[in-house]
């Protein structure tokens, strides 16, 4: 079922499924995606589970935050809306940025079991020429309009950025932009061992966006982590692998599937 929620006055739409006396399940989209990019995942999951399949704000039928917002202000609005439904141990779900915030609310709440599929959360390594190509943006949006006008030197850097930045990146509004670049900045290593939930991950081998190697990294340092990857898989494993998919979810929660088909 299709549903909207005013949180501090924003509203956040969501979608309902499953039984409604069952265990809760919290499923968190990636970034540019929104719940329908993750319907399949609900679709697994619904016959013994009460999935609640968010559009973060800035995605989807949620509205934009007011502010340029970092993984923690995301991970509050997630907490309250829990509050506000009456939500208490939900498992979470995470794809890619939405693993950014899985990481950090299981770190500070009793979360009992947490599924990161192609999760974000570690900063990325940089190689120069990404520190130069950014610097050299920095410093052109301070000269261009000093030497060539307002008008035509803002939109040079325009160009510049349409060139430059990456298709996400692009496609946002200037809110959305700054909170990108906040939350990719963002390095959540520090919060890992602190996560007490029964982690799953679930990873492509040729993932490119989130790297195998932060998974293998959140595998050494979330206490109770295990790691299944797919070779022929990318940073939409869920996608490129439907039926590997499946069977792992069903394999991490039988207990609650079994259970629906008594």
């Amino acid at each position: 079922m299709e549903k909207d929620i005013v949180i501090n006055g924003m509203r956040v739409h969501y979608d309902e499924t499953g039984p409604a006396d069952a265990p809760a399940v919290v499923l968190m989209h990636g970034w540019g995606c929104d719940h329908t990019t993750v319907r399949s995942i609900a679709a697994i999951l619904e016959p013994g589970l009460h999935v609640y399949n968010l559009d973060l704000p800035g995605h989807g039928r949620s509205d934009e935050p007011p502010t340029a917002w970092g993984v923690g202000d995301y991970t509050a609005l997630v907490e309250e809306f829990c509050r506000l439904n009456g939500i208490v141990r939900p498992t979470l779900i995470g794809h890619s940025f939405g693993g950014r915030i899985g990481l950090l609310m299981s770190s500070r709440n009793d979360i009992p079991r947490m599924v990161l599929v192609d999760g974000a959360g570690i900063k990325p390594r940089r190689k120069p020429k990404y520190y130069i190509k950014v610097y050299s943006f920095k410093a052109a949006k301070k000269l261009l309009p000093l030497l060539f006008g307002q008008k035509r030197g803002q939109a040079m850097i325009d160009r510049w950025r349409g060139k430059a930045g990456s298709a996400d990146y692009r496609n946002s509004s200037p809110v959305m932009r700054a909170v990108m670049s906040r939350c990719v900045n963002e390095d959540l290593k520090h919060v890992m061992p602190d996560i007490k939930a029964s982690t799953l991950l679930v990873w492509g081998e040729k993932d490119t966006a989130t790297p195998l190697s932060d998974a293998k990294y959140m595998e050494r340092h979330i206490p109770d982590a295990g790691l299944v990857a797919f070779p022929d898989a990318g940073h939409y494993s869920f996608l490129d692998n439907p039926g590997g998919f499946k069977a792992v979810m069903r394999e991490f929660f039988k207990k609650d599937l079994a259970a629906s088909r008594q």
